[in-house]
């Protein structure tokens, strides 16, 4: 049967494009969101970890022909720049021929995407809590955030999008034999600023990604459109050095001028902000099922949260809204086949993404600064070049192509076991572009 009207909780990113994927198919959509209208106040700092949009991203705003208008707030970041604490520099491309990942702040591509669903027929009701869902009904509870008001709506097909700590899910939570977990990493999260410099220039490259890998820890800073960075300090919670051990602001402006030095003068701010902006936690939700009765459907982080160390996030949402947007070409809107093949498909990819995130935070804090790593990327990426029907580097499957996470996850750790083996080889450092390696690489595969 097809839904006469669907209502999604939380206008965020994810939310927000389904509406517009789902306007487009004719259906009426109402979005409920807990949040005032971002659009309407000063957003504030702290919690953004700017947006690494990337070809699955571009692939799902394609499909409703809106990249075009998104791609005008990103900047594109061909490389990752790695920054040693003697200010050396290392670089390394993230594709071949010009690929980038690009660099956008959330809240304005969550505006723009707000702007745009509106414009396609979506209501927003803002400051709306979702407080319980009759499943099986389809009626939701709502309690305004400022008015106390309460009040039910109904709807024939609801859609949870609101995020890590999701309503929608908890109502999933209370039904027999649901498998949940949530893990949390030993790490917070801080956010700062990169000041712009005079006119409004960047004073670092502007089309990179920068890393202070320090093993243990590292700070990261993407580009803005005003010239600024958002960068956000990946530091532990406890021990030395940690949140808690820089207690004062005396304490952080030692540490920074000892462990990440070149970035003092770009921070004339850095001790007030460091107590002002709020440290955020990592979490990895992974549950199941994603759907109930065809009524209630998760999708985006209320499916699949993940920690943001493959700039990932948002791509894996947004090709939830792709794939399920196919499947329902593919039925003909009969949402009883799509919403169970949405999922048998998508939770594969969803647990792949979220354990190749935890592991790529290992790789950037510790591993992109060693010789060894960066040789080892040199081999692949010399061998991909030659034969990219044989061999493609985990990071281009996961970030330039369309192959599922789970799929790019296996063909990733056959290749690594390879590399390992060619890492072997005595004098591999002097004999890393010799056919004497290439046909090794070629035997093993």
């Amino acid at each position: 049967m097809k839904p006469k009207n669907i209502s999604i909780l939380g206008a965020g990113l994810v939310g927000s494009l389904l509406a517009i994927y789902l306007r487009k198919r004719g259906y009426e959509v109402t979005l409920y969101e807990r949040r005032a209208d971002m659009r309407k106040i000063k957003m504030a700092a702290g919690r953004s970890i700017n947006l690494a949009l990337s070809d699955r991203g571009w692939k799902a705003l394609a499909g409703v022909g809106i990249d075009d208008a998104i791609r005008d707030i990103g900047i594109p970041m061909y490389s990752r720049m790695m920054h040693s604490t003697d200010g050396k520099l290392t670089s390394q491309n993230y594709g071949k021929d010009g690929q980038a990942i690009y660099a956008v702040s959330r809240g304005i591509l969550n505006c723009t995407l707000m702007d745009l669903a509106e414009k396609e027929g979506a209501k927003i009701f803002f400051e709306e809590r979702c407080t319980g869902v009759n499943m099986p009904t389809g009626e939701i509870h709502l309690e305004h955030a400022t008015t106390g008001e309460k009040r039910n709506v109904t709807a024939d097909l609801i859609f949870g999008a609101d995020g890590a700590y999701s309503a929608a899910r908890l109502q999933l939570q209370f039904t027999d034999r649901y498998d949940y977990s949530q893990d949390y990493l030993k790490f917070g999260y801080k956010e700062l600023v990169f000041d712009a410099g005079a006119n409004g220039q960047h004073q670092l490259e502007k089309n990179c990604l920068h890393i202070w890998p320090r093993g243990g820890y590292m700070l990261i800073a993407l580009p803005n459109l005003d010239g600024s960075f958002t960068a956000t300090l990946f530091f532990p919670d406890k021990g030395t050095p940690s949140f808690e051990s820089l207690s004062s602001k005396e304490k952080v402006l030692e540490f920074f001028k000892e462990v990440f030095p070149d970035t003092l003068q770009l921070m004339p701010t850095l001790a007030d902000d460091f107590f002002a902006n709020p440290t955020g936690s990592l979490v990895t939700v992974k549950c199941s099922p994603w759907s109930f009765n065809n009524k209630l459907v998760l999708i985006g982080d209320a499916a699949h949260a993940i920690v943001p160390f493959y700039g990932q996030g948002m791509n894996c949402g947004f090709e939830d809204c792709t794939v399920l947007n196919d499947l329902l070409n593919k039925h003909n809107d009969n949402w009883e086949h799509a919403i169970p093949e949405y999922e048998k498909m998508r939770k594969p990819a969803a647990d792949a993404i979220g354990e190749l995130a935890v592991n790529n935070f290992i790789e950037m804090r510790d591993l992109v600064g060693h010789p060894d790593f960066l040789l080892r990327k040199k081999i692949e990426g010399l061998f991909y070049g030659k034969h990219p029907d044989k061999w493609i580097p985990l990071y281009t499957m996961v970030t330039f192509s369309h192959l599922p996470y789970n799929e790019a996850q296996t063909r990733g750790k056959k290749q690594d076991g390879i590399m390992d083996e060619v890492m072997r080889i005595p004098g591999i450092e002097n004999l890393w572009d010799s056919d004497q390696v290439e046909k090794k690489i070629l035997s093993l595969l």
